[in-house]
């Protein structure tokens, strides 16, 4: 059953629209040819016998072959090698790399995790820290990554030389990702990853907070970034955010305590860098 809707809040919810119709798929075997004939002609005449009853109309049945394929293999051809920046590379662990000398990079399955480095929100997120890692910022610090996804953004942090990393999610499936995704990458001592969000259940503060969620959850989540920002230094990396939005956000985080200063953008999104006000 495919119902017609619209997507709410940025993609977290949706509204079905019932003034727009529905469409219903079935699959038959076609193996025996005239069995699926068969089973073609008996939908026909039970979708007429349906109209009868004065429903809404029902469109014309159309019928196609589809080959069947290993659907739990197949999408990993369109997840190829891919470079973000100078040095950052993902390597999805089914595929081969000849890494370059000065190359960091990312062994990841992301499963059914958010995070492959194909969005525009993860990319640019990848080269902030690839920026901030020149600057210094990344070297030896704690990092928080609020909504791990497949962890990639985590992993990335400590191979750019974080000592350490706490990865949060609400899905336990991120969750569990992010662990793989760990191992994977040898880092199973230097991050850990767990179920939950902010806030936290004591006060730590990190050296710096990665948070790719969407506007709405990082103005709703601005005061408690803040509060798990490093009261000297520490920075905050949000992404997820959609242009229209970028003024909203700005001032939810200004309001909570929080300085811009940097922005990366691609096409229709953004993310932003800041610091505690005061912070240079």
């Amino acid at each position: 059953m495919e119902a017609p809707f619209e997507l709410l809040e940025e993609g977290l919810s949706a509204r079905v629209d019932a003034n727009r119709p529905a469409i219903v798929r079935g699959y038959v075997p076609a193996l025996d040819a005239s069995a699926a004939r068969g089973a073609v002609e008996d939908v026909e005449r039970d979708l007429g016998h349906l109209q009868a009853f004065g429903l809404r109309p029902i469109g014309q049945l159309s019928t196609r072959v589809v080959h069947e394929e290993d659907w739990a293999e197949a999408w990993k051809q369109h997840f190829p090698v891919l470079r973000v920046g100078r040095r950052v590379v993902i390597r999805p662990t089914w595929r081969e790399h000849q890494p370059q000398p000065t190359d960091v990079v990312i062994s990841l399955d992301p499963g059914m995790a958010f995070g492959t480095g194909l969005h525009p929100t993860t990319r640019l997120c990848l080269a902030a820290l690839e920026e901030w890692a020149d600057e210094g910022v990344v070297e030896d610090g704690n990092v928080l990554d609020v909504g791990c996804g497949s962890g990639i953004l985590g992993i990335c942090a400590c191979l750019l030389g974080a000592r350490s990393v706490v990865a949060l999610d609400t899905d336990p499936v991120a969750v569990q990702a992010t662990l793989d995704n760990a191992r994977r990458n040898a880092l199973a001592g230097r991050l850990t990853a767990q179920r939950g969000s902010l806030p936290l259940g004591q006060l730590v503060q990190f050296d710096l907070v990665m948070a790719n969620l969407v506007a709405g959850v990082l103005i709703g989540l601005a005061a408690e970034l803040h509060r798990v920002m490093g009261a000297t230094g520490g920075r905050l990396l949000a992404s997820g955010i959609f242009v229209d939005r970028e003024d909203d956000v700005r001032r939810e985080f200004e309001l909570a305590g929080m300085r811009i200063i940097g922005q990366w953008k691609e096409g229709d999104w953004l993310a932003l860098g800041a610091v505690r006000q005061g912070e240079r």
